[in-house]
């Protein structure tokens, strides 16, 4: 459990939990899901003494759940935020089971984050692998080694902020992910337009299309809850002085940006999906051509022969007499004018482009 206290130029942290609020800025109490499990009765008493209230019993069990998706809540004292992020480790909780196919696929498994803001708190409860916590942490401890007056611009100024900048750090993992995503998908596609490649990757391919399905529905979670936050967010209560109004409007601003953020993996997981769906359906299209380059190489080449069966077939006939069959120079004639047929058949079939293969 990690426990910091932020003011207006400076940054403190404390493993122990408070016992009263800090006269200026907030507090930041972050711990993972199995400390939470374990100390809920400390925190709860914490809240009580720091907010004089303590969170709702479903919204304990919302953070202690690991499969929870995205959603927001709220009640007339506090907000409650569950965030899914990009998993990072082998042993989080995830939405379901791991895939096979490329280390790429595995990189889409998400687990949740809980935030409930209060006043004067921020309470955090993450997975046991906290390694994106662990790294906005270092970066609020480099704002607060900074000068007084840089710092107080770096340094979050409400839960809420602090929450809203913690969330846009999540969603900027999935923003990563698309490049190597694309890079993968991309090549899948090369593969399978290319006629000199015989694709045979079809498991990792939809390994690939059922995880895009689940991103998509994870994004779609992580876009209703900052909608439902950002419409809670313009129902706060008026700010009493020019800087709350600007705090106020800067919480907003970022919330947008938070969504503009999320819509923006929305479309590119969509778009990815619509690409995977057309390459595969050209695949099917150029296969099914090739197999009617192969049928109508196959009907020329029998429409060619036919007539030559059916001399051979005539002259083959047991009877006494047959025309050319005495004379020494019959197999001859027979011969040039069965080459003369195959010769001017294949002649009519090319200028018909019978015998040409597709581009």
């Amino acid at each position: 459990m990690r426990i910091f206290s932020i003011q207006p130029a400076s940054l403190s942290e404390s493993g122990q939990l408070p016992t009263q609020a800090p006269s200026q800025g907030f507090l930041w109490i972050s711990c993972t899901r199995e400390e939470f499990k374990e100390q809920t009765a400390a925190v709860q008493s914490t809240l009580q003494s720091l907010c004089g209230l303590q969170l709702v019993d479903l919204h304990v069990s919302d953070l202690l759940n690991a499969q929870q998706s995205s959603h927001f809540d709220y009640t007339s004292q506090y907000d409650l935020l569950v965030f899914r992020r990009l998993a990072t480790g082998s042993g989080e909780d995830t939405l379901g089971k791991r895939r096979g196919g490329p280390p790429i696929l595995h990189r889409i498994d998400t687990s949740p984050v809980g935030f409930a803001v209060f006043e004067q708190v921020l309470l955090s409860v993450h997975p046991n692998d906290c390694a994106v916590r662990d790294a906005y942490a270092a970066r609020l401890i480099q704002a607060a080694a900074g000068e007084t007056r840089a710092a107080a611009g770096r340094l979050p100024s409400s839960p809420a902020d602090l929450m809203l900048r913690f969330v846009n750090l999540m969603v900027d993992g999935f923003l990563e992910l698309r490049r190597e995503l694309t890079r993968q998908l991309d090549h899948w596609q090369s593969a399978l337009i290319d006629p000199r490649v015989r694709f045979s990757n079809w498991a990792s391919l939809l390994e690939a299309r059922l995880s895009l399905h689940q991103l998509d529905e994870v994004c779609e979670d992580q876009r209703s809850a900052v909608l439902d936050w950002i419409e809670a967010l313009e129902d706060w209560p008026e700010a009493g002085t020019p800087l709350g109004q600007r705090e106020r409007d800067l919480l907003q601003v970022r919330s947008r940006d938070v969504l503009e953020h999320i819509e923006r993996v929305v479309h590119h997981v969509r778009r990815l999906e619509q690409s995977v769906e057309t390459a595969v359906q050209i695949h099917f299209n150029a296969q099914s051509n090739r197999t009617n380059d192969i049928m109508r190489t196959l009907t020329v080449l029998t429409a060619i022969f036919l007539p030559l069966n059916l001399l051979a077939g005539i002259f083959g006939m047991n009877f006494d007499f047959i025309p050319l069959g005495d004379q020494a120079g019959g197999f001859w004639w027979i011969l040039g004018s069965m080459l003369a047929i195959a010769t001017g058949l294949a002649f009519y079939f090319w200028r018909k482009r019978y015998l040409e293969r597709s581009a």
